[in-house]
């Protein structure tokens, strides 16, 4: 198979490795993306999209459920519901075929090359692809590691038989009575909740003190609330051991030292996730290392002149559009552009019910920073559009300095609030202040009102409550 050269190889199509490819494309750079698996990487194909459709299937089923069961205020009554798993997945997998379509239009209609199988380095400018039909070599003038990350795996609860990663949960045939979440973060209790809602009984083990740890307190208690009135059990400061002999449940160790079983078909490890950085000749170039990440510049460059690295692999926030910006930017500078990495919030969402978002610093960090500081709250159970939708439980918080009211940070749990995510970010990129929210005039009625509130809660003048 004869070389091919290019300006600039991509090595991964996940949400930062297409993005960059696609921008290099429409800018003109000669560009090649290898990609062993389809296009759209974890993201994708086994992570926030699948997850979000099975997450949308739990709650439509519950809400039947509960109609059903005579409970529901809106005076609307249904016969008891039934799901067909098999159905649900192969909707969701529809979804996902679809967007992994979408991806290699958009890299095809950039005129990016695309070439599927593994890639290995032989040096900085080269690198070996495996292919289904030989070795294919690729010669660039720049390379983008865009590798990004796998689910971690316990040594003492190895992924097989009963003991899956959120990529099989996403893929079971059916719902499993019995569901033992390893991990209180995000990842576990999105699906956690999600199962909880289609029948499963579920119970979450987790080493630290609380669930939701990288939040704080009073953001995450509505949906410590909701865990309750789903029927999680949840184990704070609990060790997971490892399987039962039987292998239909797992061995904790409780707070009291002692060790306990709970019933488990199904054990869902979500105790994070790690850079993918072996396999791929690694050894084969010098870059310097952040601990188990690659260590990179604000312009996303290595330490290896003409290599640059972005998403997971080079840390967190490991988020998609985080990948995104940096694979966009990255586009551009090799193209010939001047940009930088200077992002002041990359928003974060926790798709639990309700829904969690934060942007830029927390209370507490803020005041660590910057000393003094308002601190403005509007409760959702004073915002008729979150009545009308039964969302009553949560708010919107507005964190900015005390002197001249420069917005910090800004924080939401609520029904649906993952969507003023793209409003909080806006307003940390564009440096607004307590009264340039307070004075944008936001439609009635939407939850996004609790945004505006919030700052005018700050100012010392809130209307609404």
């Amino acid at each position: 198979m004869k070389e091919i050269s290019c300006k600039l190889l991509v090595i991964g199509a996940g949400p930062g490795g297409y993005v960059s490819a696609i921008r290099a494309g429409q800018l003109g750079v000669d560009t090649v993306i290898v990609e062993v698996a389809k296009p759209g990487g974890t993201c994708l194909n086994v992570g926030c999209i699948p997850s979000k459709a099975l997450i949308h299937a739990a709650e439509e089923f519950e809400k039947i459920a509960h109609m059903a069961g005579g409970k529901s205020m809106l005076g609307i009554s249904v016969a008891p519901p039934t799901l067909d798993l098999m159905k649900t997945i192969a909707w969701k997998d529809g979804i996902v075929s679809r967007l992994n379509s979408g991806v290699a239009g958009l890299l095809k209609k950039a005129r990016v090359k695309t070439v599927h199988g593994w890639a290995t380095f032989r040096d900085g400018k080269t690198v070996e692809v495996e292919t289904e039909t030989g070795i294919q070599v690729i010669r660039a003038e720049t390379v983008v590691i865009a590798t990004g990350s796998a689910a971690v795996e316990l040594p003492f609860l190895p992924f097989g038989g009963p003991v899956i990663s959120s990529t099989e949960a996403l893929a079971l045939s059916e719902v499993p009575k019995t569901l033992a979440v390893v991990g209180g973060g995000y990842i576990g209790l999105e699906l956690g909740m999600a199962f909880a809602k289609m029948g499963s009984h579920v119970t979450v083990v987790e080493a630290l003190p609380r669930v939701l740890a990288q939040y704080d307190a009073e953001l995450t208690r509505p949906v410590l609330k909701r865990l309750g009135e789903l029927g999680i059990e949840v184990m704070t400061e609990a060790k997971a051991k490892g399987l039962s002999t039987k292998g239909d449940a797992l061995l904790v160790e409780a707070t009291d030292g002692k060790d306990a079983k709970v019933a488990a078909d199904k054990i869902l490890v979500t105790v994070g996730r790690k850079p993918l950085t072996d396999g791929w000749g690694l050894d084969q170039i010098d870059l310097d290392m952040a601990g188990k990440f690659i260590r990179i510049d604000d312009q996303c460059r290595t330490s290896m002149r003409g290599i640059y690295a972005i998403g997971d692999v080079t840390g967190e926030p490991m988020l998609a559009h985080r990948a995104m910006a940096q694979g966009e930017m990255v586009a551009e500078i090799v193209a010939g552009h001047k940009r930088s990495w200077d992002k002041r919030a990359i928003p974060a969402i926790c798709f639990t019910d309700p829904e969690l978002v934060t942007a830029g610093l927390s209370p507490e960090e803020a005041k660590a920073q910057a000393g003094e500081i308002k601190v403005g709250q509007f409760p959702f159970a004073a915002n008729g559009r979150a009545m009308t939708k039964q969302g009553e439980d949560g708010f919107v918080r507005v964190v900015a300095r005390a002197d001249n009211h420069l917005v910090l940070g800004i924080q939401a749990v609520g029904q649906g609030v993952s969507e003023l995510s793209a409003a909080f970010g806006l307003a940390l990129e564009m440096g607004a202040r307590l009264e340039d929210i307070a004075g944008t005039i936001h439609a009635h009625p939407t939850q996004g009102e609790g945004f505006q509130e919030a700052a005018l809660k700050a100012l010392g003048h809130a209307l609404h409550i």
